[in-house]
């Protein structure tokens, strides 16, 4: 049986014929939002963690960077085993994982169990986007229309679209049951995405190998544990730098080094690092959504507690300040999606980046609200088109038997920026998160979106991508 064979008999309601099958996107989307509205709804979930918990925000931290920390490393091995296997039962054991986290963090009696709970989450939201981009490049490459800017922006805004439900729908669950509420929510969510994955997702056919031999066979397990163990020393020393841990940069060296001679050894390398070396613009786009996720991030979680502790606000009265953020994002994408080109959205995505640092230099705990909205307004508009253009960026400069792999590794640069953002919010919020904190940390955010406009300026491949046709 064909991949389109059983895809139309699983999906009777879909598109069939040339078009991309809207059965699919249902368990898509629901996949792809598990892990940004854990990333948002934590965001006004810290502050009331810590009381409960009499944690500092250095300690807090770690609920954020432990998600992170799993699903840095997660994703691009999760990513390789959907290319190789398909994405059905890498959706549905996941899903199924994330229920698990969501029952073990709203149960949990201390702040380590709490943290132990986010690392499962962190695995088990691993599948959602990769295996949406498998989905999406299955069903071009099944139609034959090669021009998914549509699907991709969908993509794009659904993701949004949860990072503005986060926040404030935290809050009410904050204000109706405490913040444990704020983990429980990955259970019925989660229930939803296996239900849907086993009505919707196709049956792939397994893989070819050589005769007799195990499915363990087409995998470099040794590969992957290398670049697990490369990854997991790099962010463990990047979440508390400091002399007595550079250590752990030794050990990521090493690992690196062997990681990279195996896979230029392995005939069936977890990375393909030769042809990856050799494709530079890829490269580029994975450094550019790292430093613009520090950014992002670095609002996401810094600002958020401002919010509350500098600025004296309630979680719900946060959440919704945070709101206009994420809403202009959904309109920016919404607006420029169809357009394939993604140069001029980084540039005007980076401009936007450093005029809102400049914004956040302004605040104090005086502040009126419509100073704090218009921040938010004008992070708004980078929100919107930096994600959207690094998606379709790796979607055209990926190899397409690997494009869920290379989305994992999408995805594990932004979880780095990420933990970096979590990092310094930690060092700038040593104690509390007043306003000189929030000051240090817009300095530092202002010179990594200073990093980020350079190099999408000098980048002259970006002319490239998508500029065959402006829109579908």
């Amino acid at each position: 049986m064909t991949w389109r064979t059983a895809t139309s008999r699983r999906l009777p309601g879909g598109s069939g014929g040339d078009r991309f099958d809207r059965g699919l996107l249902a368990p898509m989307l629901l996949g792809a939002v598990l892990n940004p509205v854990n990333s948002s709804i934590i965001s006004v979930s810290l502050i009331p963690i810590g009381r409960a918990f009499g944690a500092p925000p250095a300690q807090t931290a770690w609920l954020v960077s432990a998600l992170y920390l799993a699903t840095a490393v997660g994703q691009p091995v999760v990513g390789r085993l959907i290319d190789l296997f398909g994405p059905r039962r890498l959706y549905l054991a996941a899903t199924v994982l994330t229920g698990a986290a969501g029952v073990v963090g709203a149960l949990a009696p201390t702040l380590g169990v709490l943290i132990a709970a986010r690392v499962l989450l962190g695995f088990g939201t691993c599948a959602g986007y990769p295996a949406a981009m498998y989905l999406i490049r299955s069903e071009a490459r099944r139609t034959g229309r090669d021009s998914p800017a549509g699907v991709l922006t969908v993509l794009a805004i659904a993701t949004q679209t949860i990072a503005v439900i986060g926040p404030p729908l935290g809050g009410v669950l904050i204000g109706l049951g405490g913040w444990r509420t704020t983990l429980a929510v990955n259970i019925p969510l989660a229930a939803a995405g296996v239900l849907l994955g086993a009505l919707r997702l196709p049956r792939t056919p397994p893989p070819a190998r050589p005769e007799g031999a195990r499915p363990a066979a087409l995998l470099d397990l040794p590969g992957m544990a290398l670049f697990a163990g490369t990854l997991l020393s790099l962010l463990l020393f990047l979440m508390d730098p400091a002399v007595g841990r550079l250590y752990l940069l030794a050990v990521a060296a090493a690992a690196g080094t062997v990681f990279v001679v195996r896979e230029l050894r392995a005939s069936r390398p977890f990375i393909d690092v030769r042809v990856l070396g050799g494709n530079l613009p890829l490269l580029a786009t994975y450094a550019r959504a790292l430093l613009a996720y520090v950014v992002s991030y670095s609002v996401l979680y810094g600002y958020t507690q401002w919010l509350q502790e500098g600025r004296g606000l309630s979680p719900s009265h946060a959440g919704l300040l945070v709101l206009p953020l994420f809403a202009t994002g959904i309109a920016v994408s919404a607006i420029t999606g169809r357009h394939k080109a993604v140069r001029a959205k980084l540039l005007v995505g980076a401009i936007g980046q450093v005029a809102a640092c400049v914004l956040l230099l302004q605040l104090h705990s005086g502040s009126p609200v419509w100073l704090l909205v218009a921040v938010t307004l004008v992070f708004g508009v980078p929100q919107g088109l930096i994600g959207l253009a690094l998606q379709n960026s790796v979607y055209h400069q990926a190899e397409p038997e690997r494009v869920a792999s290379s989305a994992g590794l999408l995805r594990t640069s932004g979880y780095l920026g990420a933990i970096l953002a979590s990092s310094a919010t930690a060092v700038f919020f040593a104690e509390r998160a007043d306003t000189p904190g929030m000051h240090e940390l817009t300095w530092f955010m202002l010179a990594v979106g200073a990093l980020f406009l350079a190099v999408t300026v000098v980048d002259r491949s970006l002319r490239h991508v998508g500029a065959s046709s402006g829109k579908d």
